[in-house]
């Protein structure tokens, strides 16, 4: 999966609409606060990720003439309703598959508070689910035919991802039970909306944030 399709997707929901310089602006921000910088998000590539989303239906582009002070001319761009189920279909797997690269994860956090605070439990106990799977697999006892000799340093290999499993899984406890001890304002809860309204299932995302 490619984060920064998740990442210009999500980027440009918030905003509602919005152009590239905008969707780079929001982009370092988040790399500034902590996320891994993914693949692909130099200006040439987030311009390109644009202009192909908007190709697949994903978002739609929005022709702008040039300022009246002599400035050039913007493409602003809005997510489409297939846009929008493309954004949250990313978003769910972000959280809850455990051997896509680091990037998916941290982009995927960056828009948890787009889901109601239900799905985004159930989506971390499923991650939860999948790391107690590849933790057995990691832990399984490896008997060799004959003696591993100058080969048994590789069982490192598998020390290593059982402990990244564990720190994973303690992580994803830590946050669920941040969440339902009531953490962040997720989807349906801001001001002037019901606590948990739009918390069935498949309902997971807010709004646009223009």
């Amino acid at each position: 999966m490619s984060a920064i399709r998740l990442l210009v997707l999500g980027a440009v929901r918030d905003r509602g609409r919005a152009h590239g310089y905008q969707i780079r602006g929001d982009l370092e921000f988040r790399t500034r606060q902590g996320l891994r910088q993914p693949a692909g998000s130099n200006p040439g590539s987030l311009y390109h990720a644009l202009r192909q989303l908007a190709e697949q239906g994903l978002l739609r582009a929005h022709e702008r003439a040039p300022s009246t002070a002599g400035g050039p001319p913007r493409t602003e761009y809005e997510t489409t309703a297939e846009g929008e189920r493309e954004f949250l279909r990313l978003l769910r797997h972000a959280l809850t598959a455990v051997d896509e690269k680091p990037d998916v994860l941290t982009a995927g956090i960056g828009f948890l508070a787009d889901l109601t605070r239900a799905e985004a439990i159930r989506l971390l106990h499923e991650r939860l689910d999948a790391l107690r799977d590849r933790h057995r697999e990691a832990a399984a006892p490896r008997t060799p035919e004959a003696p591993p000799g100058p080969w048994g340093h590789l069982d490192e290999i598998a020390r290593l991802r059982a402990y990244s499993t564990d720190a994973d899984a303690r992580w994803t406890r830590e946050l669920i039970a941040r969440l339902e001890s009531g953490a962040y304002t997720m989807a349906g809860e801001g001001e002037g909306e019901g606590e948990g309204e739009g918390e069935g299932e498949g309902e997971g995302g807010a709004a646009p944030r223009g």
